[in-house]
């Protein structure tokens, strides 16, 4: 009777080593150690592998998932328009429906200086055109970044990253950088009529969530005005209500003159863009024309996606109940190992003593079923980012057991 059993455990397990081999011999690896989970279905809050075990996922696809894995809103639009049409021809040429539908939405929740919206396949791919944007339209070329930012990993973007032991290995990079300290007034002297932008993230997510201060902030725009130098802000991890607010820089009372958008944009498709106003943007028509193009940028099942999850949730208030979840976490997390916890909504870092002490409850949380990382710069945070529509029960059972991997 147990014979059969065993040879389809036996044959369930060799499938699962081939494809782990697989992935290790054909995935281009980033790590010497990829967490290699193989994840077979998705929804909501949760994961489940191959051998059925189900994972809380604490950080949403970095960002990404705000509406929950395989929302039915965002399935039922990319079945929807995967039926009408896929890609057509390069971006900008055709009138299609669920880009201009989404720029729409999007501008129309935006405030009235951001009205026009350059799609893209991703956040780094916005990095990359709001940095040329800016370089065109204001006819300079230096620009100021901030130490322990990130904005992605293609050669501008690296170029702009706050941080020199990612940016070392690729030198030669983009000239005219200045990185500088976040939150430090000394910024508005460096800031010029030859500063072509200042780049930022409203919340720098990866040096383990550090706000600026509101009269920073506001002395930094007044500054670029003053100056003529566009502000670029970094929306892509902080936009679509990750902070409490629809956008991050709602808190500070400033607009910038670009935004860029990326992560939740597109509702888990791969999606990013940077928004501007159409004045500044229309220096990407002419001189030369097509001054900025992208084949699959704005792909139409991906604005389908993204607008159907940015729809969910404004409809569901989900930004609403941000802030209450916010606080469940900040009161469940207490323990002696934590020494603080940094939080701007539901982005979260929970801070130890070292990487060792938040690489072991990392490894304990997946054990027990809870997804969770670290930040790029701040090796010894625990990243907490969920979905959105995480409940007050699962906040509980995932603190629960965050607490129980300490120790």
């Amino acid at each position: 009777m147990n014979a059969p059993t065993n040879i389809s455990i036996f044959a369930e397990t060799m499938v699962f080593m081939n494809q782990r081999q697989v992935f290790l011999k054909h995935i281009a690896q980033t790590s010497p150690a990829p967490l290699a989970l193989e994840i077979v279905k998705a929804k909501g809050v949760f994961l489940t592998d191959r051998k059925g075990k189900t994972y809380m996922d604490l950080i949403a696809g970095i960002s990404v998932c705000n509406v929950g894995h395989c929302h039915p809103k965002v399935i039922k639009a990319v079945r929807n328009q995967s039926e009408r049409y896929l890609h057509l021809l390069v971006y900008g040429e055709f009138v299609e429906t669920p880009q201009v539908q989404y720029a729409k939405l999007l501008t129309e929740h935006l405030p009235a200086s951001l009205n026009c919206v350059y799609f893209t396949n991703s956040g780094a791919e916005a990095t990359e055109g709001a940095m040329k944007l800016a370089k065109r339209y204001t006819g300079r070329t230096n620009m100021i970044a901030f130490k322990q930012s990130y904005h992605g990993s293609t050669q501008g973007a690296l170029s702009i990253m706050g941080d020199e032991y990612w940016r070392n290995a690729y030198r030669p990079l983009l000239p005219g950088i200045l990185h500088l300290d976040y939150n430090d007034p000394a910024v508005m002297e460096h800031i010029t009529s030859d500063t072509a932008c200042v780049i930022m993230e409203t919340i720098q997510a990866e040096r383990g969530v550090h706000a600026p201060s509101k009269n920073w902030l506001t002395a930094l725009r007044k500054r670029c005005m003053e100056t003529g130098t566009l502000l670029i802000m970094d929306e892509i991890q902080t936009g679509f209500g990750r902070t409490g607010h629809l956008w991050g820089f709602d808190a500070f009372g400033i607009v910038p003159d670009i935004v860029l958008l990326g992560k939740a944009l597109g509702g888990g498709m791969p999606m990013g863009a940077f928004v501007a106003n159409k004045k500044i943007m229309d220096s990407f028509s002419a001189d030369p024309v097509l001054g900025h193009i992208t084949t699959f940028g704005g792909h139409p099942v991906s604005c389908a996606a993204g607008m159907a999850a940015m729809k969910v949730l404004l409809k569901n208030n989900l930004v609403d109940s941000v802030a209450e979840k916010e606080i469940l976490f900040r009161q469940l997390l207490h323990h002696p190992a934590i020494k603080s916890v940094r939080s701007r909504g539901l982005l979260i870092a929970i801070e130890f003593d070292s990487f060792e002490t938040n690489k072991n409850a990392i490894d304990r949380c997946i054990k027990k079923g809870i997804l969770t990382d670290w930040f790029l710069f701040a090796a010894n945070c625990m990243r907490i980012a969920p979905p959105l529509t995480i409940t007050k029960k699962e906040i509980r059972q995932a603190c629960k057991i965050i607490i129980e991997s300490l120790g």
